[in-house]
């Protein structure tokens, strides 16, 4: 059996936790200063949340060692 591919865009935006799999949130990369201050607060959320149990078998796919 070969071995599996790991996708790098995956593993540099999810981590996998022992909850399931972590993510942060959008919009808070870069051009922050003209953004709202309330769309800067909602995204904040403590920096990370997790992904819905409906994506997970997406992620197992492309972090197939991430187990």
């Amino acid at each position: 059996m070969p071995k599996l591919k790991t996708n790098r865009a995956a593993a540099k935006r999810f981590r996998k936790t022992a909850k399931g799999f972590k993510r942060y949130a959008s919009k808070r990369r870069h051009n922050l200063g003209h953004k709202d201050r309330k769309v800067k607060r909602h995204a904040r959320s403590g920096g990370t949340s997790l992904v819905h149990e409906t994506d997970t078998g997406r992620l197992e796919q492309l972090l197939p060692y991430h187990k």
